[in-house]
């Protein structure tokens, strides 16, 4: 079972860097992007990063459930717990920086089924100020907070991969 679950864990984490990288690694050209074309272009994320996005809160649990089973004290043990916590600030991120974002991107837009209710979530209001904010605010705020994320799924992917094999 514990083998299954380091598996499990791998697996969701992969899942879940493997989105912000691909939005890391699209940043050069949407910045090249006028106001129009780019936000025509945000719609297409959704529903199915919202769906995918799920590996992330239960890549959480099962690096947790992993960390507790793992021998305490050991180099495994340590570096799961890294993983935990380096997606747990990936997480993080998304709620503290790209939520607001989408939220404010997406407030004109009519979603259904799961990302209605997934963007219904308003824990966090974008805090910019009285006003419409500046749209390039926004994309700059979206787009490197992907980069933040991204990053933070790698070294989660590689300190988990780094307990399985030693």
């Amino acid at each position: 079972m514990f083998h299954v679950l380091q598996v499990l864990a791998i697996l969701l984490v992969a899942i879940a860097m493997a989105l912000a990288l691909a939005h890391a690694l699209e940043l050069p050209g949407k910045l090249r992007l006028a106001k129009e074309p780019y936000l025509i272009i945000q719609t297409i994320y959704y529903p199915g990063f919202t769906i995918g996005g799920a590996s992330e809160p239960i890549g959480i649990i099962a690096l947790l459930v992993l960390t507790i089973v793992t021998p305490t004290g050991t180099a495994a043990f340590w570096l799961t717990l890294g993983a935990l916590v380096a997606l747990a600030a990936m997480h993080a991120v998304y709620w503290l920086a790209t939520h607001p974002v989408n939220n404010f991107w997406l407030k004109d837009f009519r979603l259904r089924g799961a990302s209605a209710r997934f963007f219904g979530l308003k824990p966090l209001r974008h805090t910019g100020g009285t006003g419409v904010p500046d749209w390039t605010v926004l994309r700059h705020q979206w787009e490197y907070s992907h980069v933040v994320r991204a990053g933070l799924g790698l070294l989660s992917l590689a300190l988990l991969a780094t307990a399985l094999v030693i």
